[in-house]
């Protein structure tokens, strides 16, 4: 089982930044992609980025340009830099990985088997 704790959600006004960051932890993680996903309240989870062990990432279009995901691959660990947000980016943010060698990194929250429990980002106008 892996384990997966996220941090550094938090409050921010308009144009400013923050940096998530998810600690993978626990039985040895094989999979090759892991990702951040975000649910507003009243919403149904959407996808934010998927990085795969190669390097290779895909975004949002909604956050394309604004938020970067990097991944540290000596520890599994995942980063997602947000800049320049947005009211409409407030929402619970989860990290998710899969422990399956994807061809190309999945978008759908389905196909991610672990998640962790979540950092609230709260965007004020």
């Amino acid at each position: 089982q892996v384990q997966l704790v996220e941090s550094g959600g938090g409050s921010v006004q308009a144009g400013g930044s923050l940096r998530l960051f998810c600690a993978a932890s626990g039985h040895t993680y094989r999979g090759n992609c892991m990702g951040w996903f975000r649910q507003a309240p009243g919403k149904e989870r959407e996808g934010v980025a998927v990085i795969k062990s190669d390097g290779g990432t895909s975004y949002a279009d909604s956050v394309k340009g604004r938020f970067t995901i990097s991944q540290d691959n000596a520890k599994k660990n995942l980063y997602l830099q947000m800049n320049s947000l947005k009211p409409e980016d407030t929402a619970m943010y989860y990290c998710a990985a899969d422990p399956r060698l994807w061809a190309v990194c999945p978008s759908n929250q389905a196909d991610f088997t672990y998640w962790g429990q979540g950092t609230q980002v709260t965007v004020s106008s």
